[in-house]
């Protein structure tokens, strides 16, 4: 059991040496604004680039230095100063650390946090909200910073890419509904997908497919339906969410309200994955021209087999995508939530998926074509190797014979009762083994040289 005097003398003393950086800290950052006070009316006067060149040059040292200072320390001490210094000292600091400071913002209290990571001071690269409001029949895209920029705005769908906790929470407080963390929508089972809430609230959390040239991958998103508002929560930006925005934004009468924009959602959904299997079809193609050549090599083996696994892969998520589509289709038909006009749609979107069933099937079955023709070039090659081996085994066979009969003592003794030099002996023996050889390969060679070769007429024939 840990004494708990030594508990208390190691937290006082983490204490005094996070006090005594947070010192070294301030100093450094009123070096820093006391530089500024000092230069920067000069450099306003007098305008010259020298004045204005030392300046920059100062506070790159101070910045080095407090990047450097702050980077080597824990993120415990990091977390203590960041909540014991000002607001505007904490967004230096913060501004110096902010990449990879996972662990940090772990350890910080909520108000800190959110100012860290909120609003003007600093925002994710990836957070986004949008709001369209539909005006003369044409989505209306406007950029949404803070609640005033929602003031007098009738939007039909709400957009939200990596929205924070802060976030979310004006957004549901201005629309009475609760936005999901985006970070969390794969921890729902698959029965508690789709529902309806007893105010009639839709909700659906649905997989898009997302293509790179790096990765394929399904990403989860949140569709919510409230009050004739489609709000949409996700964690990245997704192609057919961009495809839908431009195609609203300059078609009139493309949507009408926020059921239609989810319909359409689902619709581009089937539209990229369609192009996502043309893009399969490309790779496997051009894996068999390679693949059903005279000759593969082990390498071109090892690539054409990841071609047709990233293939596979692709295929397998899309086949997920459009089967996760059907399912929300399904859902809002059997819910009885659509009008005859918006069920007109969905079932056009449902033949397009059955055609999709189609090809994602004949794509399965040509993966396996092409994974078991490359297994058999490689297996063919391999079976190459081992019959070279084999017949440098059969022709040195012989041979070991020989010169384990040469090693023998009996040798040297035979050659001394018929009286021959021991040189001679020996050099006759060698040239006996290389004769030996000689005729065992090329007799192997004029026996492989006799064999039948089967055309390829014959070979159709019997196959």
């Amino acid at each position: 059991m840990s004494d708990p005097r030594v508990t208390t003398n190691t937290a006082s003393l983490e204490k005094g040496i996070a006090e005594v950086h947070l010192t070294e800290v301030r100093s450094l950052l009123s070096l820093q604004k006391r530089v500024e006070e000092l230069i920067a009316p000069l450099v306003r006067e007098q305008g010259t680039a020298d004045l204005d060149e030392a300046n920059t040059a100062l506070q790159q040292q101070y910045r080095m230095e407090l990047r450097s200072k702050v980077r080597q320390m824990p993120p415990h001490e990091v977390a203590y100063i960041l909540e014991a210094l000002e607001p505007h000292e904490r967004l230096v600091v913060w501004d110096e650390i902010k990449e990879g400071a996972d662990p940090i913002l772990a350890l910080l209290p909520d108000d800190v946090l959110e100012e860290l990571i909120d609003d003007s001071h600093y925002r994710n690269e990836k957070t986004v909200i949008t709001a369209f409001e539909l005006r003369q029949g044409r989505l209306r895209q406007i950029t949404v910073e803070k609640p005033d920029d929602l003031l007098g705005v009738t939007p039909i769908w709400v957009d939200l890419i990596a929205p924070t906790k802060k976030i979310r929470g004006w957004i549901g407080q201005m629309f009475d509904v609760e936005i999901p963390d985006p970070a969390g929508l794969t921890d729902l089972e698959a029965s508690a997908r789709f529902y309806v809430e007893d105010d009639g609230e839709i909700h659906l959390h649905s997989d898009f497919l997302l293509d790179t040239r790096d990765e394929s991958r399904n990403v989860p998103v949140a569709l919510i339906l409230h009050n004739e508002i489609l709000f949409t929560v996700r964690s990245e930006e997704l192609p057919v969410f961009r495809l839908q925005r431009a195609r609203a934004r300059t078609r009139p009468g493309y949507v009408s309200d926020g059921k239609d924009v989810l319909l359409d959602l689902y619709a581009a959904d089937v539209e990229y994955s369609a192009n996502a299997l043309e893009d399969v079809y490309g790779e496997l193609e051009r894996a068999g021209m390679q693949v059903l050549r005279s000759h593969v090599t082990d390498v071109e083996a090892a690539r054409i087999l990841a071609s047709v696994s990233e293939a596979e892969d692709l295929n397998g998520r899309t086949r997920r995508s459009v089967l996760d589509t059907r399912r929300a289709l399904s859902f809002l038909m059997r819910g009885k939530l659509l009008s005859d006009a918006q069920l007109g749609d969905v079932r056009e979107i449902l033949r397009d998926i059955e055609s999709l069933d189609g090809h994602t099937a004949f794509l399965f079955n040509k993966i396996n074509f092409l994974m078991d023709a490359t297994d058999s070039a490689i297996n063919i090659n391999q079976n190459k190797k081992i019959e070279r081996l084999t017949v440098l085994s059969v022709v040195f066979m012989p041979i070991n014979v020989l010169a384990g009969a040469g090693g023998m003592s009996e040798f040297s003794a035979m050659a001394q009762a018929f009286d021959w030099p021991m040189d001679l002996a020996y050099l006759g023996f060698f040239a006996g083994m290389g004769l030996v050889g000689a005729l065992m390969f090329y007799g192997l060679r004029f026996f492989e040289s006799r064999q039948p070769k089967r055309g390829r007429a014959e070979v159709r024939r019997i196959s």
